[in-house]
């Protein structure tokens, strides 16, 4: 067994323990940071809502377009060269998250400064470290293999996903097709991730299956939280908002109940790709 073998067995195991999951609930109730303070605990909503509604990705829409096309050749690429691009595409997505951590937890507001919200930031950044750690050891297996065709139900909630056709003023829909080209969703946590781990669970077993548990577990968190402001506390305006984070909380629930299925050995993932 290899140096790379030895380390992702012992992190398949530490990432199934009870407490790892613990970790990132406990995560949840990390502060958030404001330059100008705040009044804690009782405005902790308040500066995390502001460091959210005014996020440092809605000052650059110029790059939204490079962040939509560049996703889309990468997958073109995948299904063209397999694993020769898997390093390639897991750098990118690791950058990917690395900017969704600093874009969207970090804000500017007239109240508070600089507000920061610590437990996106936290968790963002966790993920973009998993990534870059599948970028140096590369254990995604992209390689052309027979999938079975009920798998590619995560593309239609996928595609949904990164096209989010949404009005960013009025939050209504808007099927605009040059959305699927030029609107915020490639910069992105919630648009961005049911397409990574999609993508993943089309070719589970064969992929870095830590990788797609902590991916998961963060869509997950984050899916639930969207499901309750979307539909619990504005359904009212934010419905259509909250339709479209459906793709990130379901595949979220699927890729992770995937990555906790126990493949032992590569004769093993083929009988359970040959079965699932």
């Amino acid at each position: 067994m290899n140096n790379h073998t030895y380390k992702e067995n012992r992190l398949e195991k530490i990432t199934r323990r009870w407490w790892f999951f613990l970790l990132f609930a406990l995560i949840q109730f990390v502060p958030p940071y404001a330059s100008k303070g705040y009044n804690f605990p009782q405005d902790w909503s308040s500066v995390t809502k502001h460091a959210m509604r005014n996020p440092l990705v809605l000052s650059y829409s110029q790059l939204y377009p490079v962040f939509k096309i560049t996703p889309i050749v990468l997958i073109v690429l995948i299904v063209t060269f397999g694993s020769k691009v898997s390093r390639l595409f897991a750098a990118y997505v690791s950058f990917s998250y690395m900017l969704f951590a600093i874009g969207q937890s970090i804000g500017n507001s007239e109240l508070y400064g600089v507000a920061i919200c610590t437990t996106n930031l936290i968790m963002f950044s966790t993920v973009a470290a998993f990534w870059l750690w599948e970028a140096i050891i590369v254990q995604n297996d992209f390689s052309s293999a027979k999938i079975p065709v009920w798998r590619y139900w995560v593309v239609p909630l996928a595609i949904l996903a990164f096209w989010y056709p949404l009005n960013l003023r009025t939050a209504g829909m808007d099927f605009n097709p040059a959305g699927l080209f030029t609107n915020i969703a490639g910069a992105s946590f919630c648009t961005m991730t049911p397409v990574y781990i999609g993508l993943l669970t089309l070719f589970w077993p064969r992929v870095n299956i830590v990788v797609l548990r902590v991916t998961s577990l963060v869509g997950l968190i984050i899916g639930l939280y969207n499901m309750h402001l979307n539909f619990i506390v504005r359904p009212d305006t934010l419905w259509w908002n909250g339709v479209l984070h459906i793709p990130l909380l379901v595949i979220s629930i699927y890729a992770l109940v995937l990555s906790m299925r126990k493949v032992k050995s590569n004769v093993a993932a083929k009988s359970a790709e040959e079965l699932y």
